[in-house]
């Protein structure tokens, strides 16, 4: 994925592929925790955006997401 300005770290390659760039192979994201990063950098708090859904409360990035700070500036 390619992000650009609002905040993320320029020129920086966060994590590696295989020989055939199918599998990633060194720090895997898991797509909470991206949704958390992007979130964060529009200046919203994940774990305080919730939505109410067969009587709980539930979060976009579910309960374990967490901001990645390497992709932070």
């Amino acid at each position: 994925m390619w992000m650009a300005g609002g905040g993320v770290r320029g020129g920086t390659v966060y994590g590696a592929t295989d020989d055939y760039g199918y599998f990633a192979v060194e720090n895997k994201v898991h797509l909470h925790d991206l949704h958390a990063t992007m979130l964060h950098l529009l200046g919203l708090d994940h774990k305080r955006l919730t939505y109410p859904f067969s009587g709980r409360d539930m979060r976009l990035t579910d309960v374990a997401s967490q901001v990645i700070p390497g992709l932070l500036a």
